[in-house]
């Protein structure tokens, strides 16, 4: 086995690192730091920066980020869909598919509605 088929590869890897790596580092030994207290005060999840790791979330917080990743995901669907339905055999085939998994969808976003999951009070 020829190790030299490698060394595009390590050089890759290396270049890769020292590219991810240095502004981050740079950054750190060059860049000031000041905190104050807007810097170190809450930022959009709400509860405040440097405290337990273990303190109690509200299972809507949760409850609203997997619902947000499922609807997000239907999307990333799409996409794939649209650019190959042509190829799927007749038209109708990929059409009513899709149609179908949208229509679950559908009813799971409409189950959910009913049930509440979307009110956050």
């Amino acid at each position: 086995m020829d190790l030299g088929t490698y060394l595009p590869v390590l050089i890759f890897l290396v270049v890769g690192a020292v590219i991810g790596v240095a502004p981050m580092a740079l950054g750190a030994l060059v860049g000031p730091h000041r905190p104050d207290p807007e810097k170190l005060s809450p930022y959009e999840c709400g509860f405040e920066a440097f405290e337990d790791a273990r303190m109690k979330f509200d299972v809507r917080y949760y409850l609203v980020a997997i619902l947000f990743i499922l609807f997000d995901l239907e999307v990333a669907f799409l996409f794939p869909w649209a650019a190959s339905v042509g190829s799927l055999g007749h038209w109708s085939v990929g059409f009513w598919s899709m149609m179908i998994f949208l229509g679950i969808l559908t009813i799971g976003f409409l189950y959910e509605w009913k049930k509440g999951a979307l009110e956050w009070e």
